[in-house]
């Protein structure tokens, strides 16, 4: 059994630019802690994030965020991919849809994914959705992700958890088990 950590669109525009709010700031420590422990226990890292065209579906929703190509759309400095991480676009809410993360994650064996970012209640919730319907097992560390308001967050928490079992934990007892079981410990699903 093998985990692997997804984050999830941690892009300017969802931080400090037009989507951002302080509230999803909260999540930057302890991802980035949990990204130290993953890496150093050789659990695979794989950003997901908006690479959006003007024709895209949520063009219509949210208007033009995280475009193709621009600051906007890369990964906040605070969490930049290192070497070893992969590093792929997605253009609706799901980090499956159409990005070769299934593909990818067959291929190294993965069987558990473990779900940071934003936002708990569209993106990471459409990721866990597709996550179930390929038949991982799903953690949540829920000090890693967070959403537009509280309600939103503690909801979309409750649906992870009731709909697709997810394991909801925390980024400290993750890395705990990390350290005491490299590699397979995020499996406890």
């Amino acid at each position: 059994m093998k985990a692997a950590v997804l984050v999830i669109d941690m892009l300017n525009d969802f931080v400090t630019g037009k989507l951002g709010n302080e509230r999803v700031r909260s999540v930057i420590d302890p991802l980035q802690h949990l990204l130290e422990r993953a890496r150093a226990s050789g659990v695979p890292v794989v950003y997901i994030g908006d690479a959006h065209l003007p024709s895209d579906p949520e063009m219509a929703v949210w208007g033009p965020h995280a475009m193709k190509g621009t600051k906007e759309a890369e990964t906040i400095p605070e969490l930049a991919p290192q070497p070893g991480d992969t590093v792929l676009e997605k253009r609706t809410y799901s980090a499956f849809y159409e990005t070769g993360l299934d593909l990818l994650l067959r291929s190294l064996g993965v069987d558990t994914v473990v779900i940071t970012g934003l936002h708990t209640n569209i993106c990471c919730r459409h990721t866990a959705a597709d996550a179930f319907t390929h038949g991982y097992k799903i953690i949540v560390p829920e000090d890693c992700v967070n959403a537009f308001t509280e309600e939103e967050h503690r909801e979309g928490i409750a649906y992870l958890r009731r709909v697709y079992g997810a394991r909801i934990t925390t980024s400290e007892e993750l890395a705990r088990e990390w350290e005491r079981e490299p590699q397979t410990a995020a499996t406890k699903a």
